[in-house]
């Protein structure tokens, strides 16, 4: 039997958002007198509505794994646009495959595991274990990254200020606005990704190197994208973390308590954290390392944080809807902090 994509590219994924989630803040609450995970989950949600509510702390997003392919995507650009986060860490995938590549007019659709995969890899489609991309719609993806770098003067960017640039470019092109991206550019909400090239960005850039051979080109600068998540840190009273998965966001964002009095400035460590995490702490990975783990490094104090494991598509919009659905946002300051980061001194 012979396939062709539209067999499979059908049923698009559909986005949850803060109204979706708005009502379950009781059923939250519930969890609190039960045991187990959903106890940890409503704990973790109060820690998230403190967070919020309180007035000189600073939040920031950690985010890893394919959630935005999943149906969370428009939860994260309605908790920009809601004042619920202050800064963004994430791996490159979420940012530029899944977000950047929906606002160019892309699409995630519905599938299944249990498929052959050599029939998806002669029809270019991608999958992420239940759903589909487009390959070719990826490759467009690509391009416009190297075109974007392409406009650009040729100097170091760190991955927030690229992002920005990202943000620029959608603002005059974007064909779905509901981009966490998009968002991110127009409230000032600087999004960090410290592992940029390992993603559909790195192809853009290396097509754009490739093609610039002996010319000056744009580069990526790791070491000031920690520099600047650090001077948030530095523009901030307390801090404090919801981190979705874990990986090289979780960390990064960690350790800008140690970088800080690395630096000189002695700093109180991350107020709040919470995990959502499906991650085992017991292989001594960094993916689950609790964060009791964590305080012994000074990064994260002991008083307000949880770990839940459970995975992130369900996870993630009780918290965030526990926090939306009791109010903790409203009348909330933004920080701008990417625009303080690009008019500020760098040392305080």
């Amino acid at each position: 039997m012979e396939f062709s994509k539209e067999d499979f590219l059908k049923r698009e994924v559909r986005h949850l958002g803060l109204d979706d989630v708005r009502g379950i803040a009781g059923l939250v609450d519930q969890f609190g007198e039960t045991a187990f995970q959903a106890r940890n989950l409503s704990r973790a949600a109060k820690i998230y509505d403190h967070m919020l509510r309180d007035p000189d702390c600073s939040v920031i997003l950690c985010l890893a794994g394919s959630l935005f392919s999943a149906g969370l995507k428009k939860l994260v650009y309605e908790m920009i646009n809601a004042d619920m986060v202050d800064a963004i860490v994430s791996t490159g995938a979420l940012i530029v495959d899944q977000d950047f590549f929906e606002a160019l007019g892309f699409r995630h659709y519905m599938g299944t595991p249990h498929v052959d995969d050599n029939v998806l890899r002669e029809l270019h489609i991608d999958r992420i274990y239940d759903t589909y991309i487009d390959e070719d719609d990826l490759r467009i993806c690509d391009e416009t990254i190297g075109i974007i770098a392409d406009s650009l003067q040729p100097r170091p960017y760190s991955s927030q200020e690229f992002i920005y640039e990202m943000g620029h470019y959608l603002n005059a092109n974007a064909r779905n606005p509901e981009s966490v991206v998009l968002a991110a550019y127009k409230k000032d909400v600087p999004i960090f990704v410290p592992a940029f090239s390992d993603c559909s960005a790195g192809f853009g850039l290396v097509w754009h190197q490739w093609n610039r051979e002996g010319k000056p080109h744009v580069t990526i600068d790791s070491v000031k994208d920690f520099l600047d998540l650090t001077r948030v840190k530095l523009l901030s009273k307390e801090t404090g973390i919801l981190m979705i998965g874990g990986g090289v966001p979780k960390n990064f964002t960690q350790d800008i308590v140690v970088c800080a009095e690395v630096l000189g400035y002695d700093l109180p460590m991350h107020k709040y954290a919470v995990q959502i995490t499906v991650a085992d702490e017991r292989d001594g990975g960094l993916s689950g390392s609790t964060l009791k783990e964590a305080s012994s490094w000074g990064k994260v104090d002991q008083s307000n944080e949880q770990m839940v494991y459970c995975e992130a598509t369900i996870g993630m919009p009780l918290v965030v809807g526990y926090a939306w659905g009791k109010g903790a946002s409203k009348g909330r300051k933004p920080r701008e902090f990417a625009k303080q980061l690009r008019t500020k001194p760098m040392k305080i």
